[in-house]
């Protein structure tokens, strides 16, 4: 707790928070109520020195050196009161300085909000929808509760070899994020791939009003930003709302969704491991180096060959293929479009250590979906040792309980030789759903992640393929 009375360092650990809540008001106030020990507050990462980071880590330390300087003026002069009275109180503020520091912050962050943020947003949000209007692409949405990232970088890749495409980069998918990439447009694209985040009751249809999207991609739906729904119908009722603006028939929704399923009519276009519209699949072949299959539909027969890794991604590349099909990209291209797929950072990415181990870093993985699709690949891997590190699932809302004692219950399924948790406020609950499934490898608790994740190479040997899936980012307990 010393680091929390050090104002140079406290003023930094609140930018920290204030950052990477991206300036939330209700989030980090949240995180401040769940914080026990700021020294362990910014621990998987650093302040970033922005602008606005630095602004606010001035300002909590000028904040807290008028608190500490009015303690000793307390104590020294007593404000008139009596020179115990005075002391008494000195003392209480002195304790008080670090947490009436973090709780006076959140006034200049709404103000600035509502005074700086928001009137900026609507301009360039307002701006972004004449753009939107104005251009001859063909804007495609891609909206779902995971795998949104990977489907727009997919479809951007492939359909590049025949379209001139541009797609909204990394995982920026809020409304001040696509006003930005439409500013950064020329006018002469073919094709526009712009993600959908879901963060608040309403966030997706909003952003479609503005999009005004031709095709719509909905790759699933699973647990995740539940504490901004109520439940899991909300998110999906917002989800699909990006479907009411296009056909039908240009609707592609993940078919392996079970959670997705009672959303789907049927005019849309479905697309799994199977294949996609008249799009069939066979042939298929899973490894650690990628995926390939054949896929046949009324256009002719593709061979495809990818880097990507997992019989889960079949029915993304499917989808694909015929969002291909339907905007004239020929056969060559299509092929040509998924050689050059590769495993997105964190998300299924194989690497081979110099002890001949695999591992398998799935980190970005946040839905029950995902740990399902990647324990079923590590089930059917040939190895001497199977290994699953995982700390669970955040944004669960009500549902926490539940998908983390399935998960426990996949976990079994699978029988990996060793699991290791990270200790957190849903470990018990994957113990459960583990022992409930009659798991008998060992399992191993770690309170230390980052520590684990560093040394991991000392755990494994020749032969090992370890599986790990999702992280747990600083403002979860």
């Amino acid at each position: 707790m010393i680091t929390a009375y050090n104002p140079f360092k406290f003023s930094k650990i609140i930018a920290y928070m204030l950052q990477n809540v991206e300036y939330q008001p209700a989030a980090y106030t949240k995180w401040l109520l769940r914080t026990r020990n700021f020294s362990r507050v910014m621990y998987r990462r650093k302040l970033e020195p922005t602008k606005a980071a630095l602004l606010f880590r001035w300002c909590s330390f000028v904040v807290m050196i008028i608190l500490y300087a009015n303690a000793a003026f307390m104590a020294f002069a007593g404000y008139g009161m009596s020179g115990a009275t005075g002391l008494w109180l000195a003392l209480v503020l002195f304790i008080l300085v670090p947490i009436m520091t973090a709780s006076i912050m959140v006034a200049p962050l709404v103000v600035a909000r509502l005074v700086i943020t928001n009137p900026k947003e609507k301009r360039l949000i307002s701006a972004s929808k004449a753009i939107f209007s104005s251009t001859k692409a063909v804007k495609i949405a891609v909206a779902g509760s995971y795998g949104k990232t990977s489907m727009k970088e997919m479809l951007g890749t492939v359909l590049a070899q025949g379209k001139k495409v541009d797609i909204t980069p990394a995982n920026k998918n809020v409304a001040s994020s696509h006003a930005i990439f439409a500013r950064g447009l020329t006018g002469d694209e073919d094709v526009l791939v712009v993600e959908f985040g879901e963060g608040k009751p309403g966030d997706v249809e909003r952003f479609s009003q503005t999009l005004k999207q031709d095709i719509v991609v909905i790759t699933g739906i699973a647990p995740a930003h539940l504490d901004a729904y109520d439940s899991l119908d909300d998110a999906a009722k917002d989800i699909f709302s990006a479907a009411t603006f296009v056909p039908k028939v240009s609707v592609y929704v993940n078919a392996e969704s079970q959670d997705a399923s009672n959303y789907i009519k049927p005019d849309f276009v479905s697309y799994s491991r199977d294949g996609a519209a008249n799009l069939k699949v066979t042939d298929v072949v899973s490894e650690l180096t990628g995926v390939s299959f054949v896929a046949t539909s009324g256009v002719g027969r593709y061979s495809i060959k990818t880097k990507l890794v997992g019989r889960h991604m079949i029915g993304p590349i499917s989808a694909v293929i015929a969002i291909s099909e339907k905007l004239g990209l020929t056969i060559q291209q299509v092929e040509k479009g998924a050689a050059l797929l590769v495993p997105y950072e964190h998300r299924m990415q194989p690497r081979q250590l110099a002890n001949g181990a695999w591992i398998l870093d799935d980190t970005y993985n946040g839905n029950i979906e995902g740990i399902e699709a990647g324990l079923l690949l590590l089930k059917e891997q040939k190895a001497k040792r199977k290994i699953y590190v995982t700390p669970g699932l955040v944004d669960q809302g009500v549902q926490t309980e539940t998908v983390h004692k399935k998960m426990g219950n996949l976990i079994a399924e699978c029988a990996p030789e060793l699991v290791v948790l990270m200790k957190n406020s849903v470990t018990s609950y994957i113990e459960l759903g583990m022992q409930e499934s009659g798991f008998s490898g060992e399992v191993r608790i770690e309170s230390d992640p980052l520590d684990f994740y560093t040394n991991i190479e000392q755990l494994v040997a020749m032969g090992d393929v370890v599986l790990m899936q999702n992280d747990w980012p600083d403002n979860y307990s």
